[in-house]
Order: C-alpha cells, then structure tokens, then sequence
C-alpha cells in the first residue's frame, strides 16, 4: 500500500501531496467582486448604458436566493422573472418526455434549444415594457439581449457535481415539481436534456457576456461557515483566462462520492473525511462534471470545466481532435477504489451502433483499467469463459436478477489476478468489471453512464434502493467471442516498448484497436520529453511522489503534481518535459498518457 497522508490543510495536503483543490490563475490585474460590491459593479455598468440588467442562470442556481441577493444590493432596481414567458410547465413536460423515457438512468440525447422552451410572443410583450434600472433573472434572460436595446447580460454558471448534490439534497429539475424524485431520474433529465440545452445557450453568449457570477456559491449544497459570497468577474477577465488556460498544463477539481463497493485508499491517500464509510469514486478528470477554480485578487471563483472546451476548442483539443469530436473533451479518467470494498457491478457498455441509435449518442464508453494499486487477491473480470451456454448464462443473469440465486460469476467469467501497474484492456461490449481490494485508474471515452449492469452482487444502493440492471440492454451489447482465448490474446500484456533513451523507457500499454484512445507509459529517473504534437494529452503521475511539468521556452510557469493527480496538458502546449523537483524523494517516476488516436499533426 502507499503511504497514508492524513494531514490537510484547507483542501491542500503537504508538499508532494494530492492537492483536491487545484486552481488556475487569473490574468494579473483582473479582481473577483463579491456580494453588494459586485452587483453594485455590475448595475454601474447597466445604468451607463441606460438599459436593462440581464442576468441569465444555468438551471440549478437557487434564483430565489440570487434574487435575494440582488434585492437587497440594488433595492431600487425591478426585479423581473423571465420564466413569466415561458411555456407552461405541462407543454414543456409533453415536449421532452419522448426524451426522458420512462427509464429510470437512460433517455435520448435531445436536441432543444433554449427558444423551445419560451413563448416567443411573451418574451417581446416582457421586452417592450422593461425600463431602466430593471433585473431579468432566470435560465433564459438573455433572450431578451436581441428584443431589447443597451442591456448588460450576467452569466450565472454552475458546475454539473454541484447541481448533483442539490438535487441530492432535495432540488428539484427546472420548473418541476420533483424535490423527493429519485435521484437518477433527476440526473437522467439534466444529463439527457436542461444540461444539454443550457450549454447551447451559454456557450452562444460566451464572446459577449459582460459579466459572469459563480452559481455555485449561491447557497450551495455544502456550506461552510467562512464561505465567501459568490465571487464574479467581467466578461474579459472569463474570456482572458480560458485563453490562458488553454495554453498551459492544468488541473479540474477533482469530486469523490461514496458507493455500496467503496473503499478505504483514497480516504488513507488523499485525507478525505475519515467520517464517511467509504470512497467509491474519484472523478478526477471529467470535464463535463468537473470544474475549474480561477484564483485571483479577491480569493477564487468555481466554473465548470467544460466552458474552456467551449471556449478554447481547438487550442484544447487540437484541429484534428475538435474536427472529430467538436466542442466535447473525449478522454475521461477517474478512480474506482475497491480496497478493503467490494466487486464493482458485473457490466458491459453498448457498441457503438447500439448507443447511437438507442440513446442518439456519436460514439461509446470503451475503456480500461490501470491498477494504481491492489492487494494480494485483487482479481479483474474480463470477458466469457471458453465454451460456455451463453442462453444458459442469460437465464442464471435473470435469475439472479428476479432474487432466487446468486449469479455463480465463476462458472462464466474469466478472472484474472491483477498486479500494480497492469493495464487490461476494456473495448465496448466486453463483459468486465473490478474485483475488491484494487485501486482502478479508469481510462475511458467521455460517455460515462452507460453502463448496464448485468449483476450487481444481490446488493441495494446507498438509499437502500437496488440499483437498476439492464439485462435486456445489456444482453444485446455482450460480445460472446470476446472469451479466454481471445481476451488472453487481445486484452491482456499488451505492453510494447517503443523506446528507450537514458533513463526514459517509453511503453505503449495497450488498449485495444477497436479503441479510440492511445496510452503511452513513461519510465524515468531524472525527467522525460513530451510533445503535444498538436493534440490534448491527458496524463497522471502513477509513480513517484512529485514531479513538474516544465516548457523548453520557458512559455509557462513550472506546474508541481503529485502522486496519482491527473492533469491535462492543452494541445497549443507542444513541447514539455515532465522531471523530479528538489522536493522529490522518490527514485523512479512513471506518468500514464493518453491521447486521441491520429489526432497529432505528425499522424498521417
């Protein structure tokens, strides 16, 4: 096991530690405002151009509270909701239930725009009678920016993790009745539908946003007694730190939830509350969930993640990634700790074709399994045993699936004893899944809940609720060829050594060909060269206990990691090199890489 770190402080653990809060800096001179300050900052602005203030919230700021707030900064401003013009409740429910079908984790990715939800005719009777020193507030006031002259618009932005935990909490979707719904139905409507609506819309007032405030901090889930009001800062300074964002090595926020396989690893590693029962997972890199922290004159400001791929998509990405992919951050890595846990859900992920025309999803979850970490009995499941009744393994699934014998797993599924540093293979429609007493690094394609659980070990979730099997979704989707003979062959020692150099010895560690994701290992002693090459790198330090990424040309500032932080290093970077510091203790380093498969300019 790796040495426990228990001391924190703020977030931060001691030099050479998992930091959980990483943060980016904002361009010298830019100022975070908060509370009466920043609204008074804001209405100054409003009032020069004798127009009104438009202040447009990502679905799940507590408006309520907002509107408090605004209230009592700018008592002599009206306070107008957009939602007076949207669509009744009952026609946008009609509207977007063929989306949210009636299961409880799936749906169908839509296609809406923010004006299908909002009666065109309201919004300009509201436009023609807004006056000076008025506030619109809500998801959507920025529709009134074309209807209306002279306004100033406010993006209040909120990351996915907090909107989670609110729902968690008892939030409700946008203008539904819902506060005790299941939680994965919550989810399920944000994922499918508001989420992907509500980064249409962002993402069109990025470039003229005057003003953007953290959501976040507008009542969080989570408060804390020295929590400072929610910070903002102005349309330049968002826009300004993207761009630099996107041309140096960077962190996410990483977020850990507990799950009925949780372990103790993280807990130990990274210090987290000692209170809670387990860690299941990390979700270390995932952009579409994380977020990003700007830190500057006036503390830090949280946004989500993904408004730099948004913002930045080919610096980010690269031409050739963002040509394949669009404005999507396709790598995901993340944690699954099983230590002193149990087995993770026997599952399988859809094929491609299935998760397109199922789910209107463009491409699928294949991934892998890096072990950071086992114990002496930690095994991998992977693939079907050689010969076996595959209608015979279908029904013992239902079976167990109806409650009257536990799945006997070992009769059909290859286990495989997994050390430190294997890398199995996972391509979609692989029956898989971790065993206890591992420490997972997960490597995937970004599509992550599409997962069908074929058998969950006759175990409830957290809220006493079993969690849902697709067997019929997952039956469809198992590749029965993919069995010992082949998974021995294709799956597993895929280790190749491209290159040894000094002390670096460069190892590409195999993910399948039918897998879009590239990964290369990295050995070293005193430091290792890397070149973007045009194309986003996602890398993880998997041995050593600090190490720095440093620039040839000294274009950006030496950036410090830690044992098993993942960071991203943009494709406008280019050239860098990944060495110790004076601080380093250990003798041997390796980083784990991934990028797009014929995404770098060198690839023909």
């Amino acid at each position: 096991m790796s040495t426990p770190i228990s001391d924190m402080h703020e977030g931060h653990t001691e030099r050479g530690r998992y930091d959980t809060q990483p943060t980016v800096a904002l361009p010298k001179g830019e100022k975070i405002l908060r509370g009466s300050a920043a609204w008074h900052a804001i209405a100054e602005t409003a009032t020069a151009r004798k127009g009104a203030l438009l202040v447009d919230t990502y679905p799940g700021v507590d408006v309520p509270a907002l509107t408090a707030q605004i209230r009592e900064a700018l008592p002599d401003w009206n306070i107008v909701d957009v939602e007076d013009a949207a669509r009744p409740v009952a026609e946008v429910e009609q509207l977007i239930a063929p989306n949210l079908t009636d299961d409880r984790v799936f749906g169908i990715m839509s296609h809406f725009t923010l004006t299908d939800f909002y009666d065109d005719a309201a919004l300009s009777e509201m436009a023609s009678s807004i006056t000076e020193k008025t506030v619109v507030i809500g998801w959507g006031a920025a529709l009134l920016a074309d209807k209306t002259e002279n306004t100033t618009t406010v993006l209040v932005d909120m990351a996915r993790w907090e909107i989670q935990l609110r729902q968690r909490a008892g939030a409700t979707n946008w203008r539904a009745n819902n506060p005790t719904e299941d939680n994965l139905r919550k989810y399920k409507r944000g994922f499918f539908v508001e989420w992907r609506v509500a980064d249409r819309h962002k993402r069109s007032l990025f470039d003229t946003i005057d003003f953007v405030v953290d959501g976040n901090a507008i009542a969080p889930a989570q408060p804390h007694p020295d929590s400072p009001d929610a910070g903002m800062i102005t349309g330049d300074a968002f826009r300004a730190a993207l761009e630099d964002a996107a041309s140096r090595p960077f962190r996410v926020v990483p977020f850990f939830d507990p799950g009925v396989w949780g372990g103790q690893w993280m807990k130990n590693l990274i210090g987290l509350d000692p209170s809670k029962d387990n860690y299941a997972w990390c979700f270390d890199c995932v952009p579409e969930e994380n977020s990003l922290l700007l830190e500057g004159d006036g503390g830090v400001l949280e946004l989500p993640s993904l408004d730099l791929v948004f913002a930045q998509p080919t610096e980010l990405l690269g031409a050739k990634t963002f040509s394949r992919f669009g404005a999507e951050f396709p790598i995901r890595f993340d944690f699954l700790d099983t230590m002193d846990g149990g087995n993770l859900s026997l599952q399988v992920h859809p094929l491609t074709d299935y998760i397109k025309n199922t789910f209107g999803m463009p491409y699928t979850q294949d991934e892998s399994y890096y072990l950071l970490d086992v114990g002496d009995d930690a095994v991998v499941y992977l693939g079907t045993k050689n010969g076996i009744d595959q209608d015979a393994m279908v029904r013992d699934l239902v079976t167990a699936q109806n409650g009257d014998q536990p799945f006997p797993a070992e009769k059909y599924i290859n286990s495989y004893p997994a050390k430190k540093h294997d890398h199995f293979a996972i391509p979609a429609g692989t029956i898989h899944c971790s065993g206890a007493n591992s420490m997972v690094l997960e490597i995937s394609a970004t599509p992550f809940i599409f997962t069908f659980k074929l058998w969950d070990w006759g175990r409830v979730g957290l809220d006493g609720i079993p969690r849902p099997v697709h067997l019929d979704h997952g039956a469809r989707n198992i590749q029965w060829d993919r069995d010992t003979d082949w998974v021995d062959e294709n799956l597993l020692d895929q280790v190749d050594t491209i290159r040894t150099e000094g002390d670096v010895v460069e190892e590409r560690t195999g993910l399948h060909e039918l897998e879009f994701i590239e990964t290369r290992r990295h050995w070293f002693t005193q430091g290792a060269d890397h070149d973007t090459d045009g194309t986003v790198n996602v890398i993880n330090l998997v041995e050593g206990d600090e190490a720095r990424v440093v620039s040839p040309t000294g274009s950006f500032e030496p950036f410090v990691i830690h044992y098993a932080e993942t960071f991203i290093v943009p494709a406008s970077v280019g050239p860098y090199r990944i060495e110790r510091t004076e601080h380093s203790q250990s003798t041997r380093f390796a980083t784990l890489k991934a990028y797009v498969r014929g995404s770098r300019m060198s690839d023909n």
